[in-house]
């Protein structure tokens, strides 16, 4: 469990990021159109996995707008952005942003994806939302960088994220 804070006050996860060296697990999220994208569907692909609460939020939203800025120069990279947002939300924020070289990805429907990494917050206000987080994992599955971003309002470190690839 990873004990973080939201405004400076304590909440927790349900458990902790997976290891650096470690695969990525399999998952199934939803995209914009409604259909299931699992980790097959990025095979041979480098992936940065931007993990937020809601885009619906500054930091969220500014999350999303920078990554996609960094998404257009990246090499065999793909940048997803999960949330437990409706794909619908997800869809009008990016089309109403202009952002393109993202893709969405909701765990809405059951939250797995964040209970199998360890991203689902367990207490506080944002109890069912995941954690702010980054997984970069290479053209095998393969994690090669983790940030759990110890305050929720803070943005990740992007640089790290984007030096790992």
């Amino acid at each position: 469990m990873a004990s973080i804070t939201l405004g400076g006050n304590p909440v927790h996860t349900s458990g902790e990021l997976p290891a650096v060296g470690s695969q990525l697990a399999d998952f199934n999220l939803v995209q914009n159109d409604l259909s299931v994208a699992s980790l097959s569907t990025f095979a041979g692909k480098k992936l940065v996995l931007n993990i937020f609460p809601s885009v619906d939020t500054g930091t969220c939203a500014a999350s999303v707008r920078k990554f996609n800025q960094s998404a257009s120069g990246l090499e065999n990279t793909t940048v997803l952005c999960i949330s437990r947002d409706l794909p619908f939300a997800q869809k009008r924020f990016c089309g109403a942003e202009g952002l393109e070289n993202v893709v969405n990805l909701s765990d809405f429907q059951e939250g797995t994806f964040g209970k199998a990494n360890g991203l689902e917050i367990v207490d506080g206000p944002l109890k069912g939302l995941h954690s702010r987080a980054i997984i970069v994992v290479d053209a095998n599955g393969k994690i090669v960088h983790t940030e759990q971003v110890s305050e929720i309002a803070n943005e990740p470190n992007y640089e790290a994220a984007l030096a790992a690839l």
